[in-house]
This record gives C-alpha cells, sequence and structure tokens, in this order.
C-alpha cells in the first residue's frame, strides 16, 4: 500500500512539474512574441492570416483532445485560443500612418470614410491635410487622389440618404467621400474643417465640429 501511495505522489509531483514548466516556458514565448504580434497588427492582411491561423488552432485543440485522448486542458486552451481569435482588435497601422505623415510634411490626418477617385469600388481612406496639398490614402498607404490646396474651391460636408458626404472641388475636378454610421457627420465636419483650414484664408465652416481632429478608422 505505501508503495502504491508513494507512485501515485510520484506521479501527480511529476505531473505538476511539468504542468508548471510547460506553463513557464508558455509565457516566456508569449513573452518574446509579443513585440512580433505588434508588428503583425500593423499589417492588415498579415494580422488577418495570424488571427485565422489562431482561430483555427483553438478550434482543433477544443475538437481533437475530446475526439481522442479526452483532454480537457488543452480544450479549455483551445477555447480560449478561438474566443481571443473572434475577440481580437482590428489591424492598427497607426505608426506607419504617423511615418506617412511625416515623410509628406502633413499637418494632420482625418478620417476620409470612403472615397472612389476612379472607375473601381469606393474604398476606405485617411486624408493627409498638408500645407500645400493633400493626398487620400488607401489602407496600404498608397496615394488615390492628390489635390493641391491652393486650387481648391470649395469643401463642403451634406447630409445625404446614405449618410453624409464630404465634396471638394478644385479646378475643374471634383472628389466625394462617403460616411456612414452614427459617427457619420462628425466625420465628416471634422475633415471639412481640416481641409478647410489648409485652404487659401482658412475658409470658415458653417457648423463647427466638436473636436479638432478625427480618431482614425
Amino acid at each position: 500500500m505505501e508503495s502504491t501511495a508513494t507512485t501515485v505522489d510520484s506521479q501527480q509531483e511529476n505531473i505538476g512539474t511539468r504542468l508548471r514548466n510547460a506553463a513557464i516556458g508558455t509565457l516566456f514565448a508569449a513573452v518574446l512574441l509579443i513585440p512580433r504580434i505588434l508588428h503583425v497588427r500593423r499589417d492588415e492582411r498579415s494580422w488577418l492570416a495570424f488571427r485565422i491561423l489562431m482561430g483555427l488552432t483553438g478550434a482543433g485543440l477544443v475538437i481533437l483532445p475530446l475526439a481522442f485522448w479526452n483532454s480537457w486542458l488543452a480544450a479549455i486552451a483551445g477555447l480560449v485560443l478561438f474566443l481571443a481569435a473572434v475577440l481580437a482588435p482590428p489591424a492598427e497601422p497607426n505608426d506607419e500612418v504617423d511615418d506617412k505623415a511625416r515623410e509628406l510634411g502633413a499637418l494632420v490626418v482625418v478620417n476620409g470614410g470612403k472615397c472612389c477617385p476612379g472607375t473601381g469600388p469606393a474604398s476606405p481612406v485617411q486624408i493627409f491635410v498638408g500645407s500645400d496639398t493633400i493626398w487620400a490614402m488607401n489602407s496600404h498607404l498608397h496615394s488615390l487622389l492628390t489635390i493641391p490646396t491652393a486650387q481648391i474651391s470649395s469643401a463642403r460636408a451634406e447630409q445625404t440618404p446614405s449618410g453624409w458626404t464630404l465634396r471638394v472641388r478644385w479646378t475643374d475636378h471634383a472628389a466625394e467621400f462617403f460616411y456612414s454610421g452614427i459617427f457619420a457627420e462628425h466625420l465628416a465636419r471634422v475633415a471639412e474643417t481640416s481641409i478647410r483650414g489648409a485652404m487659401p484664408g482658412g475658409l470658415p465652416v458653417l457648423q463647427p465640429p466638436q473636436r479638432t481632429r478625427a480618431a482614425r478608422a
């Protein structure tokens, strides 16, 4: 009996040691991966691929242990991993946006809603407002539209049946930025104010926005 009890205690101690070592190793690996994960989050495609991989891994950890070796610990870890993939925040390329703004000499960056400068579908953009030039950049920070501020004749935010639209006119050109959602008016007004502030003479807006800078979507 004593030999059996000793064997059971030894097995439990070995399992506890292994679990502790595994937890320490996982924590150490997580610390090493944090900088890389933050870097991946700055790229939308890489971050999406990472979330899909994490979700599939979590689902596998939930299903396979229950089907083969009945490990509820792995199932719980898989469920946590799957939920983390679903609830993970979207990509946040703020550092790249700031670097691009410094490169262009932009004074402010505001939410541009969606813009369709060509024949393709409308895509989300951010408006980089400089003293001489205004750029509409897509999510990959490629310029879709370049507007010389000295040639802008009007910038007006107007309500439409589907939301709000910011119309900018310069020389013989025009561009429209479409906003939707509960913050559509606020974002359109902020973009209007920023563009008008860069125009020659700094033309006043019809209705001032609640604050001077839009949150980047």
